[in-house]
């Protein structure tokens, strides 16, 4: 398949956690094929890609939804289907993963497996059958990496910039100084950068596992806005203390936010190329969110950026971008289509030094 090149990224150093290293052999990180996997509450992706001077290259990619932490609100454990559905995802992510001889991988696991009782047990297993090893990363890094897969799309002349991850079970803000991306390269690192962060303990299946997805009354999406605005006061309050300069703006990085844009742009079907990167202002954020809200759960389901398997997801998201809106206004929402994954080849890659030993490569990477 074709390489698609990322846009040029900096590698940043977040804290330490666990990577894997698949194969022995004398090919150097420059040549080297990292994966990264994130295992959400809603979604399964994978990324494979080497590293280049801009950056990296895709070599091959992976989603499915496997609505892991379905019920898990209710219930507080995985419930057998979601586990049987994720087991299959992960045998594809697997074999993609020995088919593109992955030599350096890293594979995360986030709210679902946190706070599910028999989480531990899901790992285990799926070390035992399919034969990877999953890290349960706590929210700090998973904010951290989030962070700095998309922080590239920032405006470099903000002073802050709130970046925000809408997830299936949790939700990530992240308040960026941008006032420090002027200093040297090697100094601008994400943890150095970060001001305040927060993972709320909610996101799109446990919304609407709580208030519903299919039929979503103005009153019951309200309610839905008034529950994260609660959740997310402490945050709010606390960065009122953080400057906001005429260019302050959101920074999202999900699957509401991309649906959003491609609703937006009047996709038939989600372009990627297209929506990663997008700049809309708040006026269109709107009217986006408002043509959502009036359409029947038939036609969400049968709108190309949206899916069945989406459909009664999509406006609790609309909810929290909502309350996160309300709570931060600004003129401005750049759209990213990259995020965790992004962001664990990023450390991978910036561990191993592996734009230094790229054939011809500029000073400072």
């Amino acid at each position: 398949m074709a390489l698609m090149t990322v846009e040029p990224h900096r590698p940043e150093v977040f804290s330490p956690s666990r990577e894997t290293s698949c194969a022995t052999g004398s090919a150097g990180p420059s040549r080297m094929v990292y994966g990264a996997l994130d295992l959400g509450t809603n979604n399964c992706r994978l990324l494979i890609a080497r590293p280049s001077h801009d950056g990296f290259k895709i070599v091959d990619s992976f989603s499915r939804i496997v609505r892991l932490g379905e019920g898990l609100a209710l219930t507080g454990r995985l419930c057998d289907g979601a586990i049987d559905r994720t087991l299959g995802a992960l045998t594809v992510c697997r074999d993609k993963l020995q088919a593109r001889g992955v030599r350096r991988m890293h594979l995360v696991a986030t709210e679902a497996c946190r706070a599910a009782a028999n989480g531990p047990d899901f790992i285990t297993r799926v070390a035992s059958e399919i034969g990877l090893d999953l890290e349960v990363v706590d929210r700090e890094t998973e904010a951290a990496l989030a962070a700095s897969g998309c922080a590239a799309l920032a405006d470099g002349q903000a002073e802050g910039v709130l970046l925000f991850d809408i997830g299936g079970g949790s939700s990530e803000l992240v308040w960026l100084d941008g006032a420090r991306a002027r200093v040297a390269r090697d100094e601008n690192t994400i943890k150095n950068r970060i001001r305040s962060w927060t993972s709320l303990p909610l996101g799109v299946v446990t919304l609407a596992d709580r208030f519903g997805g299919h039929d979503v009354t103005a009153e019951r999406f309200e309610a839905m806005v008034t529950f994260v605005a609660d959740a997310m006061s402490e945050f709010v309050d606390a960065a009122r203390n953080n400057g906001r300069c005429p260019r302050f703006h959101l920074l999202g990085t999900s699957g509401t936010v991309t649906t959003v844009a491609g609703v937006y742009l009047g996709l038939d079907r989600y372009d990627r190329r297209r929506v990663d990167g997008l700049w809309m202002s708040n006026a269109e954020v709107t009217t986006a969110m408002s043509h959502l809200r009036a359409m029947p759960f038939e036609s969400r389901a049968a709108h190309g950026c949206i899916g069945p398997d989406r459909a009664d997801l999509v406006l609790a998201g609309c909810a929290i971008l909502e309350a996160i809106r309300r709570a931060f206004p600004c003129e401005r929402l750049r759209i990213a289509d990259r995020g965790l994954r992004e962001g664990i080849l990023m450390k991978m890659m910036q561990k191993d030094k592996a734009w230094a030993q790229l054939p011809g490569a500029r000073s400072g990477w």
